[in-house]
């Protein structure tokens, strides 16, 4: 059996990422990954770019997205679609709905911090030209650069955990509904990082048993935030509901 050297969670300037889909792409293909996914958030724009250059390079790219979402109980949760029809006109639709959410919480973030006394400006949080992606992480880096926080943690830690910022939320697909858009696109959903998600282990048992029967199809078990023990407790779940395993680095820099 052959075995494949893979990154299913990688994400590019197209969102918080560091580097452009070909600079990707070449970074893997160097680094001797025979499959990897572009996995923007909540959007696709960077595909096209990344599956051109696969082509070139000879390394297999999927097209991939992660979606922000809501359970029903208001948790926290991210989604994962791979292999998807990038033409489908229901998941770009979608996705350009949640792009523009984003940025309406994007102005009402801004004008909180300001309110807070924080004198920061959008053009503090732009991190390069021609950006068209901003996430909390960018606001992060923008109060670390003027002085408010010494590290990006530092600033989700404190300054975001204020309740004039925690109120601040952006509109997002409930948890199902996410799934549901994958899978109607031909797709397939995958639960992204669940050791990162705000519930205990029986609970989040509970969640994937739910999303099992809402069309989930695999659960992405190794990831940085993972330990030995969440791995294997995962695994477990995965093979239990048979569900897909997946890994990724969740790269950004």
């Amino acid at each position: 059996m052959m075995d494949f050297k893979v990154d299913y969670h990688i994400h590019t300037t197209y969102s918080d990422g560091a580097l452009k889909p070909v600079e990707i792409i070449k970074k893997r293909k160097a680094e001797e990954y025979d499959i990897v996914a572009i996995t923007d958030h909540d959007g696709i724009d960077g595909l096209d770019e990344a599956l051109t250059a696969g082509e070139a390079l000879e390394i297999q790219v999927i097209p991939g997205v992660e979606i922000s979402t809501k359970t029903h109980e208001g948790v926290k949760v991210h989604i994962l679609g791979y292999k998807f029809d990038r033409t489908n006109q229901k998941l770009i639709d979608t996705l350009k709905e949640l792009q523009e959410n984003r940025k309406e919480r994007n102005a009402r973030l801004l004008k909180a911090l300001q309110d807070l006394g924080y004198d920061i400006t959008m053009e503090d949080v732009i991190a390069r030209p021609g950006q068209t992606y901003f996430g909390k992480p960018h606001f992060a880096m923008a109060l670390v650069n003027k002085g408010y926080a010494k590290t990006k943690k530092e600033a989700f830690d404190n300054i975001f955990e204020r309740d004039e910022i925690k109120a601040i939320q952006k509109k997002g697909l409930n948890t199902k509904d996410a799934i549901e858009l994958i899978n109607q696109a031909g797709g397939m959903a995958v639960l992204a990082h669940p050791g990162e998600i705000k519930l205990s282990k029986e609970e989040v048992a509970n969640l994937v048993f739910e999303l099992k029967k809402a069309g989930l199809k695999g659960i992405e078990c190794y990831h940085p935030s993972h330990d030995n023990e969440a791995e294997n407790f995962f695994i477990s779940l995965a093979s239990k509901y048979h569900l897909h395993i997946t890994q990724g680095s969740d790269f950004h820099e």
